[in-house]
């Protein structure tokens, strides 16, 4: 694991899970840009906005499940349980970093967890395991994600939906769309969804990563997917969406 992401998740369990908020100091550059829209920027944002967290949780079992890098750039995909169930959260984080490999740059998304009991597929949106192939994939696997996104989402070509997507296995982590390849048909033809533009795509192996805005339902969302690909074809897929707040209760530039 390089430095670049072993900051991104010492931040994370050192500083948010075990309290000792001083840490964003030692792993974040000489600047620290936060997207994260109630948070302001700078080391200062950071320690400022989880001081009323940390005082008002007692116990956080947070867990880095998936992590990534590609370049400069780190993704983590985080499960968190705090109280014991009192609430639990799906975060998805993007970091860019220096030359140094501190992070100077952050970008979020935070959903609720739902329980696999809730789950029309039966999979966990995010607990399981995790393992890397294909590292001389990488851009290849990068090219197929972003072909997927233009062709389907943004040319509205639904009809080669099957270029992208394995019509053999594909499982589906988002609790409210079948396990299958007809599923994401369906969803295409009945559900008022698109990709308003897709920021970043970044990827290791055999998974991807892409952070966007959509449109559900006249609702603008930040999005993070990420899809495990074999052989040229998405075989699985994770998301986690934010409802992007209004201009005035930004405390930053926002989302992206």
């Amino acid at each position: 694991m390089s430095n670049k992401l072993e900051n991104a998740k010492k931040l994370y369990l050192e500083g948010i899970r075990d309290g000792k908020m001083e840490v964003v100091k030692e792993y974040s550059g000489d600047r620290y840009t936060q997207h994260s829209t109630g948070v302001k920027d700078g080391s200062q944002g950071f320690m400022d906005f989880f001081k009323d967290f940390l005082e008002r949780t007692k116990d956080r079992d947070i867990r880095v499940i998936r992590a990534i890098e590609d370049g400069n750039f780190v993704f983590v995909q985080v499960f968190q349980d705090i109280d014991n169930g009192e609430a639990k959260w799906i975060t998805t984080d993007m970091f860019d970093t220096d030359d140094n490999d501190k992070l100077i740059e952050h970008w979020d998304v935070i959903s609720p967890y739902k329980e696999i009991s809730e789950s029309v597929n039966g999979n966990d949106m995010i607990l399981g395991g995790f393992e890397l192939k294909d590292l001389d994939k990488t851009e290849e696997n990068k090219a197929v994600v972003r072909s997927f996104f233009v062709d389907i989402f943004q040319n509205r070509n639904h009809k080669d939906l099957g270029k992208y997507i394995s019509t053999e296995k594909y499982i589906q982590h988002n609790p409210n769309v079948p396990d299958g390849f007809e599923a994401v048909q369906v969803f295409l033809a009945t559900q008022d969804f698109n990709y308003d533009f897709i920021f970043k795509v970044m990827g290791q192996g055999d998974h991807v990563v892409s952070y966007g805005k959509s449109t559900y339902n006249g609702q603008e969302f930040a999005v993070f997917d990420l899809f495990r690909i074999e052989n040229g074809k998405i075989v699985e897929h994770w998301d986690n969406m934010e409802p992007i707040p209004p201009r005035e209760e930004w405390a930053n530039t926002g989302k992206f």
